[in-house]
């Protein structure tokens, strides 16, 4: 996604005026690079110079330092994002290129103190016409009541038989995601996709590629298509489907799920958490029976730093997925990457970190570079990281805290929950 914040920072990086105050660093993390970050923050966002391109953006950081860059980033950020966007959320539509993404949400419950939940919900139709997706839009509005949370309904942007599962529509979701945390608080370890028939079958595709930003999901009467559940391995999926519903085989590929989902978990017992339920004596319209989705989808709250990541890419590709990132050149569809992460639990810092941390590449299939991304809330970063290739080659390096880095895992998504400041790129045989 083209982002304007970034784009007029970059714009600006050429103004030898307002560089002045920036000065070189050596490699030593006793710089005090904080102080010059406080300083470019304070700057005029239209004027200000590019922040990657200072020397200070890639000194060295202490864990200290990284825990303030981090904190001034993220609401320096949100000062922007929020500026920009606020027209947007309160006229309940976002455009992104030529296609535009209305929506409507209702608020439940008391705010909790860690911020609310988030429930998009996707509405049914497809390849027809707009006025019947329209009105399946305002169906699925009124069609399901958390007991807390913001529910969201967004209308497709288009009116296709796929409306759901193109791949404008993951940019769509991390936007409203994004703008969710930023004016209504949403705690962004706490957000749920949900729809019905077509919708059904944008959860079926959606929930695996996008995994990283949710903690549950739930389909109800969809079909998979060609989706893979490999990336479901750390949401818990709930599956709701009319036994009767034999269009397309919705019933019969329900029930084929649910056993992948089991083998899945039986081979993997810490992932996969999921719950199928067939309705036997229901059709396509379940009689609002699955809104027992909603209250067991609640119960999940994101872990953005699992100790296991299975990352399947379909067809529309992303560059991140939790703590994994690849290249434009290793975005490939049909590539798999299952990293484990093993570790001593640090009992001398507050954080809930690892000690003597090894990252397990246990299968990478089309891919040949990876980059792990780390902070201090995972690994313990002042010490060697043990990264074991495929092959058994064993690779120890010391990863080192940027403000950049920290910097670029926020421009590329604003989740508060999933900043990195280290990272190390592994070529793989």
């Amino acid at each position: 996604m083209i982002r304007t914040y970034l784009i007029t920072i970059i714009i600006f990086s050429g103004l030898v005026s307002n560089n002045q105050s920036v000065r070189a660093f050596n490699d030593s993390p006793n710089a005090d690079v904080v102080k010059e970050l406080t300083l470019w923050a304070g700057q005029s966002e239209t004027t200000r110079p590019s922040l990657i391109e200072q020397d200070f953006a890639n000194a060295p950081l202490s864990q200290d330092q990284a825990k303030e860059a981090s904190a001034i980033l993220i609401k320096d950020f949100r000062k922007q994002l929020t500026n920009q966007r606020k027209k947007e959320w309160t006229e309940k539509v976002i455009r992104l290129d030529e296609l535009e993404m209305k929506f409507d949400y209702r608020v439940f419950g008391k705010k909790p103190k860690t911020g609310r939940r988030l429930f998009i919900s996707m509405h049914g139709g497809g390849g027809t016409a707009a006025r019947v997706n329209d009105q399946q839009w305002r169906n699925q509005i009124g069609l399901y009541e958390p007991k807390e949370g913001v529910y969201l309904a967004p209308r497709a942007p288009t009116n296709t038989w796929n409306l759901w599962h193109q791949g404008h529509i993951d940019d769509f979701f991390t936007r409203i995601i994004e703008d969710a945390i930023l004016f209504e608080d949403v705690n962004p370890n706490q957000v749920y996709i949900m729809g019905y028939s077509a919708g059904g079958d944008g959860v079926y595709q959606l929930a695996p590629r996008m995994a990283d930003q949710l903690a549950a999901a739930a389909m109800m009467a969809g079909h998979p298509n060609n989706a893979s559940p490999l990336g479901l391995r750390n949401i818990g999926f709930t599956l709701h489907m009319g036994g009767q519903d034999k269009a397309y085989n919705r019933n019969g590929i329900a029930r084929q799920w649910k056993q992948k989902l089991a083998d899945l978990q039986e081979n993997d017992p810490e992932g996969y958490r999921h719950e199928v339920t067939i309705h036997e004596k229901y059709g396509h319209w379940m009689n609002r029976d699955d809104k027992v989705a909603v209250p067991w989808m609640s119960k999940f709250t994101r872990d953005p730093l699992p100790e296991k990541i299975v990352w399947f890419q379909s067809g529309r590709t992303h560059p991140r997925f939790y703590w994994l990132a690849v290249d434009e050149e290793n975005r490939v569809g049909g590539s798999q990457i299952s990293v484990s992460m093993t570790g001593k639990k640090s009992e001398d810092t507050a954080n809930a970190s690892f000690t003597a941390a090894q990252f397990k590449i246990e299968k990478a299939d089309k891919v040949k570079a990876v980059t792990i991304r780390m902070n201090d809330n995972f690994v313990d970063l002042d010490q060697p990281v043990t990264v074991v290739l495929p092959s058994g080659k064993k690779i120890i390096k010391t990863p080192q805290r940027t403000i950049g880095r920290i910097y670029k895992s926020l421009s590329e998504r604003f989740d508060p929950e999933s900043v990195f400041p280290a990272e190390i790129t592994v070529a793989l045989e």
